[in-house]
């Protein structure tokens, strides 16, 4: 399936084109911490444009020459109806449900920039499947997320361990811009991502990156080099 083909699927399910993509970065203190920052008092949000979105069974693109990247596992919030400035306790409500994410992170470009939108703005940079389950049929207040990349497990955590719970980032989000149906809300990624590991361990050509969390299925990706412009 091609990028276009599923923001057309989107279109079909929600009536969006173009999902906004609203990403939560430093959202487990584990990960805060490999990264050499303080938790932060609010959710830190950045976001990802529509051309990022890519479903389980697509390659990754990774341009050629792009340096290091890497796959971050995380749960995201599908959703279902349009809401703004919601309080805490409706969140669920303006929930249609929950899938698995990559957030996909060109790292040299990411701390280069000194900023996050180009490096994790890329062309397939936020894979999102196998489904969406439905809001009432999984509680996401304790799951497991899992990164695996060739089989190996990369990441681990579950999601009690998310420092702004889902409800809190619905209603922080909904501040900010008005939520609607196919949006998606990415909770944060959990310890282990490969620029802090020691050697480092980037995304390459012929790896497979799985994303796994409980109830939901498996995410599955294959990394593909394009050649440069």
């Amino acid at each position: 399936m091609s990028n276009a083909s599923i923001r057309d699927e989107w279109f079909e399910r929600f009536g969006n084109r173009g999902p906004k993509i609203v990403c939560v970065g430093l959202n487990y203190r584990d990960h805060t911490s490999e990264s050499g920052f303080e938790p932060p008092s609010a959710p830190l949000l950045f976001a990802k444009l529509a051309n990022a979105l890519c479903a389980s069974g697509d390659p990754i693109p990774l341009l050629a020459g792009i340096g290091h990247v890497d796959a971050e596992a995380e749960l995201a919030v599908v959703i279902g109806r349009p809401g703004r400035r919601i309080k805490e306790d409706a969140a669920h409500d303006y929930i249609a449900g929950y899938t698995c994410a990559n957030d996909v992170s060109a790292r040299d470009v990411q701390f280069g920039d000194g900023q996050w939108f180009r490096g994790k703005g890329y062309d397939g940079f936020c894979p999102v499947g196998p489904r969406i389950v439905p809001v009432g049929e999984l509680d996401p207040s304790d799951l497991t997320v899992t990164q695996r990349l060739n089989g190996v497990v990369l990441q681990q955590a579950r999601t009690r361990s998310l420092i702004f719970g889902i409800e809190r980032l619905v209603a922080y989000v909904s501040d900010v811009l008005t939520l609607e149906p196919g949006d998606l809300i990415l909770t944060g990624t959990p310890s282990g991502v490969g620029v802090f590991r020691e050697p480092k361990l980037s995304l390459k050509h012929g790896d497979t990156v799985e994303v796994e969390i409980d109830g939901i299925g498996t995410l599955s990706n294959s990394v593909e080099e394009e050649p440069g412009a």
